[in-house]
């Protein structure tokens, strides 16, 4: 079975970049996120390996929400200005890039599935929790940084919901993270109550007259609300890439 490994690009060098003693420079980090690549590709044995970019247009979800990921710091100037030899590095080292228009987690997704899809298997190099909501068997995750898998069983268990629920909770509840509002005051502990009762966020909003005042009169005022979160937090499955797998295979 081929397995593609994808590896979330900035999630990976961000965090080795601020974990640097001098953040102003990138000395040292196209080497150090090559090793780290080729420790993946060593540990995983994937036959395909590619890192996914975020790029620089506005996406879609900002557009729809402008406070979406609102108080995220931006780029370091330093890390921006290197991204180009960073890439040239990994590809010297057999390592393909791919450059999202704006958010790389769409490009992800899609690239997941298609490898499903087409009997392989994926593994996703993130500690971003979104990519839980892809839950085919044949698609797993990696935290580098903790060196073990982020499996939907933690994540369950985390926020007291099906693996089925997560955007549907993530609509009620918001996502402080990114800045996705939710319903103004349901909490993560109403929003996992309202769904062990209610299974859906359609089942919730259908069963309404049923539900306390004081919370129906929550879920109606935010009613628009849940459903654009609902929106943001949904990864996109199906994005047009003008790729092929034989790009991105690895030489024995």
């Amino acid at each position: 079975m081929n397995t593609l490994l994808i590896i979330d690009g900035l999630n990976l060098v961000r965090r080795m970049h601020a974990a640097q003693k001098d953040d102003t420079h990138i000395d040292g980090l196209a080497p150090r996120l090559t090793s780290a690549c080729q420790k993946l590709i060593q540990y995983h044995q994937p036959s395909h390996a590619v890192i996914v970019w975020d790029g620089k247009q506005q996406s879609w979800r900002k557009r729809l929400y402008e406070d979406y990921k609102k108080d995220r710091k931006p780029m370091p100037a330093a890390l921006e200005a290197g991204l180009g030899d960073i890439k040239q590095a990994l590809a010297d080292a057999g390592v393909q890039s791919i450059d999202a228009d704006s958010e790389a987690d769409d490009v992800i997704a899609t690239l997941a599935t298609k490898m499903v899809k087409a009997k392989g298997a994926a593994i996703i190099v993130s500690t971003d929790k979104g990519f839980t909501q892809l839950t085919h068997p044949q698609i797993s995750q990696w935290d580098h940084f903790a060196q073990a898998a982020i499996t939907v069983e933690e994540r369950e268990a985390k926020l007291g919901v099906d693996h089925g629920q997560f955007i549907d909770y993530l609509a009620l509840a918001g996502d402080s993270g990114n800045k996705v509002p939710g319903v103004p005051g349901i909490g993560p502990k109403s929003a996992m109550e309202l769904l062990r009762t209610y299974r859906t966020l359609a089942n919730i909003y259908a069963s309404i007259e049923n539900i306390g005042a004081k919370q129906a009169k929550k879920l109606e005022s935010g009613k628009q609300l849940a459903r654009m979160s609902y929106k943001l937090v949904q990864l996109q499955i199906d994005m047009p890439l003008e790729v092929n797998l034989s790009q991105f295979r690895l030489a024995k």
